[in-house]
């Protein structure tokens, strides 16, 4: 009978712990994060940030984001060396971005590095999500448990939206992880199907920002705001170097 008793205590313990350990999606503090803890992480509400931002101040924006990107990255990104850039320093390039929020890995390398720049929703710590590094149908990697796990996605089936913004269900998104034996190629996370694959970084597909923790972003900003104030703070370097040159002349 006692034995009966401890075995039922420990069964509803288990039931417990199963459903304490059950992942959730929940918005931040200021609307601009999805907090995953299943991965003890929080996603960009956005899934195509950087589309948005591209289109956000009518036909200039694409130029005046990218060149934002770019500078605030000191025009270079640092990977390991590789046959595309030999010396591990990638020169960054208009041409590493296109139309609609599609970048090579460089540029959605950058596009991260340029959120925590401005401390998009009160972090800076955003990066591209991580890989386990497996290939096929997997949930281990940051966007496979985002996908089989908190969204309840399927393999074979597009990423459900859940509660997202631009969730680009038909192609692909990068992860910040390098193929450990050949450094040219990164993993990415397929949309349409599940799969976690590798290709190319001067490929191009989606970058969906990740950062650790539960980020609390302040209520006031939105994404112009935020924007604008990266923008204006390009902008006063580059006066503030322009009149430094013109005091040698």
């Amino acid at each position: 009978m006692q034995h009966g008793k401890i075995l039922l205590t420990v069964t509803m313990m288990f039931g417990l712990a199963s459903l304490n350990a059950q992942a959730t999606l929940t918005t931040t503090v200021g609307g601009l994060g999805i907090y995953d803890s299943g991965i003890n992480s929080t996603w960009t509400k956005d899934a195509n940030l950087l589309g948005t931002l591209e289109g956000a101040y009518g036909s200039n924006s694409y130029n005046n984001i990218v060149t934002a990107i770019i500078n605030a990255n000191g025009g270079v990104i640092h990977d390991t060396p590789n046959n595309i850039d030999l010396t591990g320093t990638y020169t960054l390039t208009t041409d590493d971005f296109a139309d609609g929020g599609l970048v090579d890995w460089w540029a959605g390398q950058a596009f991260v590095n340029y959120l925590n720049t401005i401390n998009y929703g009160g972090s800076s710590h955003w990066a591209l999500p991580s890989s386990n590094a497996v290939y096929g149908y997997d949930n281990g990697s940051q966007l496979g448990e985002l996908f089989y796990n908190e969204l309840g996605g399927i393999s074979g089936s597009y990423i459900p939206r859940g509660p997202f913004s631009n969730v680009q269900q038909t192609y692909a998104y990068w992860s910040g992880t390098e193929h450990a034996s050949i450094p040219d190629i990164s993993w990415f996370f397929y949309t349409y199907n599940g799969e976690q694959n590798y290709g190319y970084k001067n490929d191009q597909f989606y970058a969906w920002a990740v950062s650790p923790g539960n980020v609390a972003s302040v209520p006031e900003p939105n994404i112009i705001w935020l924007f604008a104030t990266g923008l204006l703070g390009f902008l006063g370097l580059k006066r503030r170097s322009n009149i430094g040159c013109g005091s040698f002349g």
